[in-house]
């Protein structure tokens, strides 16, 4: 991190909430805050910064925070722990940014695409450093213990031991920090979560269920790394950012001809490497990977169009039919002709339960 914490502008922050962290914030960097079914965005153009930080607080002791932004300036927020103190949950989509407790001198480094979780000790303090000129796309997700463990009938005790002490450890006695491997998966959920498009309520709501599954992940990783189950690979982070693009590319263009030489070719990734990567990505091989988004693509059309089957069996790359048919309902338990019968059902033939 390559930040020098000397000529960094400091923003301090004592607020007792999410809200208030961004409102100090605010009076720093400015910009203007608007709100939507309680949906927070700071929109900020100017000298100090040009982006968006967004928040969205719930009541079961969840709160979503995330950046959109360059600071044109170098930043590091001082945060006092004996005011607030949540466990943050954090991924850097785009970028890196740095952290360290009041009582370390070394700053360490939230790389892009690693799983990182902290909370500071009670009295304690959280420097947040942000670098200048770096596009930062940061998802944290803070959740408040009382709050939450008062709210939510999780049973955390199913937590790993390290993970469960944190969570109730209401009076924040300990710091807790831990920098895990990168985890692709989670940059693909967070980039849906940023991608939602629908509106008020409804977009609350899939914001909520989407936080569900991304913290999940998370406390995933970390169980996974207590019990030494982290999947061990030789693929460098370069190359897993050019095995995730490129399961982006097939899945904007499902029907295209694919084969394992073409792929290798085109992302200069041998054949082994390509294959290690889609199986600790999405526990997939590769041709298992182009079968799945195919069929979820068939899917969707048959709900969402006046296609046939025939003509969504060819739309998508398939050249048999009877494979399609095979394929599908082997993967959704019907087949796709019962699938679009159902789909097609007038609504005063579906039958009301009272």
């Amino acid at each position: 991190m390559h930040i020098d914490s000397n000529i960094a502008h400091k923003i301090n922050i004592t607020a007792k909430d999410t809200e208030g962290t961004v409102r100090q914030i605010q009076e720093v960097i400015g910009g203007k805050i608007e709100e939507r079914w309680g949906e927070y965005i700071l929109t900020v153009n100017n000298l100090n910064a040009h982006g968006t930080i967004r928040f969205i607080t719930f009541d079961w002791g969840v709160n979503l925070l995330e950046y959109d932004i360059i600071f044109h300036k170098e930043y590091v927020l001082v945060m006092d722990a004996s005011e607030y103190n949540p466990i943050h949950f954090a991924y850097c989509l785009s970028g890196s940014c740095g952290h360290r407790f009041g009582y370390q001198k070394d700053i360490h480094t939230l790389e892009q695409f690693q799983s990182v979780i902290i909370t500071s000790r009670d009295g304690g303090y959280n420097y947040g450093y942000f670098p200048k000129e770096e596009k930062l796309e940061i998802n944290v997700i803070q959740i408040s213990r009382k709050k939450y463990l008062k709210k939510r009938l999780n049973n955390v005790s199913q937590l790993n031991e390290k993970l469960y002490k944190v969570f109730i450890d209401e009076d924040h006695e300990n710091a807790f920090a831990y920098f895990g491997t990168f985890n692709l998966k989670l940059a693909d959920k967070i980039d849906a979560l940023r991608k939602i498009k629908q509106k008020g309520m409804i977009r609350i709501l899939q914001i909520e269920g989407m936080i569900y599954q991304i913290l999940s992940m998370h406390i995933q990783q970390h169980d996974r790394a207590m019990k030494e189950e982290v999947l061990s690979t030789s693929l460098l982070k370069r190359e897993l950012k050019l095995i995730r693009n490129l399961a982006k590319r097939i899945i904007k263009d499902v029907a295209k001809d694919y084969s394992l030489d073409q792929l290798s070719e085109e992302t200069g990734l041998p054949q082994a490497k390509l294959q290690e990567g889609f199986k600790l990505l999405y526990a997939r091989t590769v041709t298992e990977y182009i079968r799945h988004v195919r069929l979820e693509a068939a899917r969707d059309l048959i709900r969402t169009t006046e296609m046939n089957i025939s003509e969504i069996v060819y739309s998508i790359g398939f050249s048999s039919r009877s494979y399609f048919s095979k394929i599908f309902k082997e993967k959704y338990d019907i087949s796709p002709n019962d699938f679009k019968s159902r789909t097609e059902l007038p609504v005063d033939e579906v039958e009301v339960v009272s």
